[in-house]
């Protein structure tokens, strides 16, 4: 067996349709499990049967163990960014767009956990944190509808050549090979942060309350920083494919909104959520002047070809 053969079939086992179909019924089972085991532990911290670190509202208040069934549903949409990964690289950048909303609705949850209500909202920093993510999730939320729209303007398909369709089959078997490398690599690091995360809630250290803090970064900061790797890795490939401007630019711009959300979980408050705005802003807009460009072509090619059609034949 070649080294391309076992890759199509390690493919086939780990990114088939009936793979996906499997772990989405898996995960929600989990998450429904997960969500009770989180408001079991609650109940046995509050009255008192066991000790855990105290520093976080996760463990003491009911309305935020929706928050653990919602990090499984995550971690299985993480799955699909990568599904889609070999299929389309605006869908699969759109998926980025996705996981990076729901981190904002799951931080919500949390948020919940901790309002203060008062009269003075405006001063409180959880309370205005809960404001904050409340109006960036609505925001998000139209932003993606946007890219979305745009991901499915298509202008027509310029000729293809014998030599084009290879170098599109060898592009797209390279995206194969890295989303099949990314799939083991994702349970790795989820299985090592949801232990380390775990272990740490019986702890009372001031590291653990340092992760406790951070817990919205938990898996997706290092998996961000393998996305970045992946995609410079595709973008190079993509040379192979086509030298085009506007479909470099396009690739190149969805990379430095991947760097933009990566560099958002090393930051908190208004700042994180600027920056997260802005990489999903920026890639919206670098994806509409694409399309204006293939809209462009598309008009040229028509003319062209109907200046061919009207001349004289000799």
């Amino acid at each position: 067996m070649t080294l391309s053969q076992f890759f199509e079939n390690l493919h086939s086992k780990l990114l088939s349709k009936e793979t996906k179909d499997k772990g989405e019924q898996v995960i929600l089972w989990i998450a429904l499990l997960s969500f009770i085991i989180h408001l079991l532990i609650i109940a046995l911290a509050h009255f008192q049967i066991i000790a855990v670190n105290e520093y976080s509202n996760l463990l003491n208040n009911p309305i935020a163990a929706i928050y653990t069934p919602f990090s499984f549903i995550l971690v299985y949409e993480v799955y699909l960014l990568i599904y889609y990964l070999p299929k389309s690289t605006s869908t699969y950048i759109l998926k980025q767009y996705e996981i990076i909303a729901l981190i904002i609705i799951r931080r919500l949850f949390k948020d919940l956990s901790e309002l203060s209500l008062s009269s003075d909202w405006f001063s409180i920093n959880n309370d205005l944190q809960f404001t904050y993510d409340l109006v960036a999730s609505v925001l998000l939320f139209y932003l993606i509808y946007l890219f979305h729209i745009q991901k499915t303007k298509t202008y027509g398909v310029l000729e293809s050549s014998n030599e084009r369709s290879i170098s599109l089959a060898k592009f797209i078997r390279a995206k194969k090979w890295i989303a099949t490398a990314l799939v083991p690599i994702l349970l790795i690091i989820a299985i090592y942060s949801f232990c380390d995360w775990f272990v740490g809630i019986f702890e009372s250290s001031e590291v653990n309350h340092v992760s406790f803090k951070n817990i919205n970064n938990i898996f997706f900061e290092q998996f961000f920083n393998i996305l970045i790797v992946a995609d410079v890795i595709l973008l190079l490939f993509s040379f192979f494919h086509t030298d085009e401007f506007h479909k470099v630019i396009r690739n190149s711009g969805f990379i430095i909104s991947t760097i933009l959300i990566r560099i958002s979980f090393s930051v908190t408050g208004v700042i994180n959520l600027l920056l997260i705005v802005a990489a999903i802003l920026f890639g919206l807009l670098v994806l509409y002047i694409h399309n204006k460009f293939e809209k462009k072509l598309a008009d040229d090619r028509a003319v062209f070809d109907e200046l061919n059609t009207n001349l004289p034949r000799s």
